[in-house]
């Protein structure tokens, strides 16, 4: 067995990459901190410098379950119905400038059997029990999400499945967030526990999702105000994270995990693992993946946009790894839903405006972070995201909103105009080509790539400047521009410019519809 000083343990080991701020000295800069320092240091901490979003997204979501305990705003008084108690307790942290030091060290302190990255008996959001429940590991190539293994295909990067290269404990420890929130539903290995036998399992809470954080001036602030407001009936006592539970759960029960805010944030993972370290704990040389529970979980995240479908179910909006955040934005200043899908704001963007809103020194940006992913084996694309500060455009109970309808109705400008350039290049190219669909068409892809970039840039410079006049005219000179572009070659031939010029009007919005007559 390897030795207890080999374990890994994350208050201390520095696994967590990091951004400071420009005011720290070089000398007091190290890359990378354990879970300790990142909160005793957070004030003087940017940001996360994580490199893969998911596990960025995971991992904050850790950090506000820690700082809710540490701050002991994870309880309300019955007596605080409007929670304004709780907000007066989170200001006054706010105005300290740091999490208490004290605080930090007696919770790890309390837990310090069940933060070890390879603890024989408690291994941090593991389950040990997977060594005598599964017949065999995975391989590393499995866990590393980067990485095929199997039949799949190479997404993000090649490995060979004879010899592959160990990930090191703390990139084994992102890769382990990952599969906590974001893994695939479908076959998974076969976990036997006594007579019944399994290999399958429901998806992650966040898989295929973006979530929106808000980021203040420090990683401090960022998770001051990503702290969720607990309501009153939550039981603190009962509301555990996974290294906080007495005993580990019975994956063929149906488990009441899911009762308060921290269990919300770390107790949903439909996925089990366990790590197997190398002799020198240095790094991860296996790994068991399996399914963690038979019931699913239930759903709801407090960073996300929730949206309604057709049939009046509520559903997250997906990461689209070619949709620019900015597209979103009128979802993220509403707080009434927007849109044809019913758009809801992320519910966190409540509080957190009024943490950040009540100062006016603050500021406030929104981190989008995700994985363009499908329910099953196929990963697309990491998403990675930031808005400029954003908080004086946000909805407040008793603002003034008119900049949050401008921009709001210039995120809709922008967006009609790529609608109508995407209609129009797709009618050109079916009038040129003849072609019975447009799925394909080259065109309306180059003008995707064209356009939208472009009104991005416009979108932030007008928000910079707040210039709301001629919104829609500078879209549509975009359009125009592009759709001249990527139509150029068609231009020298009869047939070309005829289906060139017919199709234009859709830049336009099409023909205008005959009334019927009336007799």
């Amino acid at each position: 067995m390897t030795s207890i000083d080999r374990l890994y343990y994350l208050p201390a080991e520095p696994c967590v990459p990091v951004r400071w701020r420009s005011n720290i000295s070089v000398r007091d800069r190290p890359e990378r901190v354990g879970f300790r320092d990142l909160l005793v240091h957070a004030h003087d901490i940017a940001a996360l410098a994580v490199p893969l979003p998911p596990a960025a997204s995971a991992l904050m979501r850790v950090l506000y379950a820690l700082a809710l305990r540490i701050t002991r705003l994870d309880r309300r008084e019955a007596t605080d119905r409007s929670g304004e108690e709780w907000d007066d307790r989170r200001f006054s942290i706010l105005d300290d400038g740091r999490f208490s030091e004290e605080r930090i060290d007696d919770y790890f302190n309390q837990y310090a059997d069940r933060l070890w990255l390879y603890h024989p008996e408690r291994p941090f959001l593991q389950d040990p029990r997977l060594s005598e429940q599964c017949p065999k590991p995975a391989g590393v190539n499995k866990l590393v999400t980067t990485r095929p293994s199997g039949g799949n295909h190479s997404w993000f990067s090649h490995s060979s499945p004879v010899d592959p290269t160990l990930p090191t404990s703390d990139q084994a420890l992102l890769h382990l967030l990952i599969w906590n929130y974001y893994g695939p539903s479908g076959t998974c290995a076969t976990r036997k526990i006594g007579e019944f036998s399994a290999g399958n399992t429901s998806a992650g809470p966040l898989r295929s999702t973006l979530s929106y954080h808000p980021e203040g001036e420090s990683l401090f602030e960022s998770l001051l105000a990503g702290l969720p407001r607990p309501s009153i009936t939550v039981d603190n006592e009962t509301d555990l994270c996974p290294w906080e539970w007495e005993e580990l759960p019975d994956p063929l029960l149906s488990p009441e995990l899911v009762t308060g805010p921290c269990s919300s944030l770390t107790a949903r993972s439909q996925h089990a693992l366990l790590l197997v370290p190398d002799q020198t704990g240095e790094y991860t040389r296996d790994a068991y993946v399996t399914w963690a529970y038979r019931n699913k979980l239930p759903r709801g995240d407090d960073y996300l946009i929730w949206q309604v479908s057709k049939d009046g179910n509520p559903y997250p909006r997906p990461a689209e790894s070619d949709r620019a955040l900015w597209r979103d934005l009128d979802a993220l200043l509403h707080m009434a839903p927007v849109g044809d899908r019913q758009a809801q704001r992320p519910r966190i963007f409540a509080t957190a405006i009024e943490l950040l809103g009540e100062t006016p020194s603050k500021t406030m940006k929104v981190r989008a972070l995700g994985f363009d992913q499908e329910g099953q084996a196929k990963d697309r694309q990491f998403v990675s995201a930031s808005t400029p500060p954003v908080l004086d455009l946000m909805e407040r109970r008793d603002g003034d909103v008119s900049q949050t309808r401008h921009a709001g109705h210039m995120q809709r400008l922008g967006e009609l105009s790529g609608r109508r350039l995407d209609l129009a290049t797709k009618r050109a190219w079916a009038l040129y080509s003849d072609a019975a669909k447009t799925e394909t068409c080259s065109w309306s892809r180059q003008a995707a790539a064209r356009y939208w970039p472009a009104a991005e840039t416009e979108f932030w410079r007008r928000l910079r400047t707040r210039n709301w006049d001629g919104m829609a005219v500078s879209f549509r000179h975009i359009a125009e521009r592009v759709y001249e572009e990527v139509t150029a070659p068609a231009a020298s031939t009869a047939r070309g410019a005829r289906a060139r010029e017919t199709a234009r009007i859709d830049l336009y919005g099409g023909r205008p519809k005959k009334k019927a007559r009336t007799t």
